[in-house]
């Protein structure tokens, strides 16, 4: 017959039984805190090197759990070539003078604002939305370097427009008086549009006018020409048509020409700064005038 067992021993039995049940449920209920312990450890002390690992919509998905400077950055060099992209295509229909690094720059900021005002929720694709901040950042930048007030700006355009839309119709050059009939303006309000179509232009003059064969480029300000300097060989030609026309004559004659002729002065200042009479200056100088016909008659085809 079976033994009958005690109380004593069916309570160590039972107490074995859920010992060992709770022993084989234990290591995985470890491991699986383990897991989300490791997991939240990971999110918060994420490196670049765990990121290269990783897609670009598992870093995003990150980044809106919780955004950290390192995955930011992460972001900001994945799409630095898409700034590079826009600000090389924008520089194509800017002046020489405007440099394509300060595009970039004025680009990355705008990148930076597309990055934190990102949602994922929407569905829309990063770079769609990540072209149009860059290019709105750089046009803010451009706006900010352009002295010229954006009103100016807008009246040009339309003075522009309205002067293409009449040569396009017609295949002549237009007119002011028909730029005004088509814009259907006044002619004082289109000579305000023409003003303000007409500013002043600033340019560098250590801009590149154009290439050379030779290591140095031609600048603007090796070409440019100053109207206030003299030409050296008209000044030669003055100084000896002076020595030609003063030859011969007295000391009072000659001063009486250089005065009168390249000095321009008066006949009563010149009789002031003579000590003569103004009546006295006008008899000299007509009896000169006579004098130096009769002498270069014969040389007229000279001159």
């Amino acid at each position: 017959m079976p033994k009958a067992t005690t109380k004593a021993e069916r309570n160590s039995v039972s107490s074995a039984t859920g010992s060992a049940s709770s022993g084989a449920k234990s290591p995985t209920a470890s491991n699986s805190r383990t897991k989300k312990k490791s997991r939240r450890k990971a999110v918060g002390t994420v490196t670049a090197e765990v990121l290269l690992d990783m897609e670009v919509g598992e870093v995003w998905v990150l980044y809106q759990t919780e955004p950290t400077d390192v995955v930011r950055n992460y972001l900001i060099e994945n799409y630095l070539p898409l700034v590079r992209y826009t600000a090389e295509r924008m520089h194509t229909r800017l002046p020489s003078e405007v440099d394509v690094e300060d595009l970039m720059s004025s680009g990355l900021f705008g990148l930076m604002d597309a990055i934190d005002a990102f949602d994922l929720d929407r569905g829309v694709k990063f770079e769609t939305y990540c072209t149009q901040r860059i290019r709105g950042a750089i046009f803010d930048e451009l706006r900010a370097m352009d002295w010229v007030p954006r009103l100016v700006r807008s009246r040009t355009a339309k003075v522009e427009k309205a002067r293409r839309s009449f040569e396009m119709q017609h295949g002549r050059r237009a007119t002011d008086p028909e730029i005004c009939n088509r814009m259907e303006v006044d002619k004082n309000e289109f000579g305000k549009l023409s003003r303000d179509s007409r500013p002043v232009g600033v340019v560098s003059l250590n801009r590149k006018w154009f290439e050379t064969d030779s290591n140095k480029d031609v600048r603007e300000i090796d070409v440019v020409k100053d109207h206030r300097q003299e030409n050296p060989v008209t000044q030669l030609q003055r100084d000896d048509l002076k020595l030609l026309m003063t030859k011969g004559l007295s000391r009072a004659e000659r001063l009486i020409i250089i005065l009168y002729y390249y000095e321009e002065m008066t006949m009563k200042e010149i009789g002031i700064t003579l000590d003569l009479s103004e009546s006295r200056v006008s008899q000299m100088h007509s009896s000169i005038l006579a004098r130096l016909k009769a002498q270069m008659q014969h040389r007229t085809k000279e001159f």
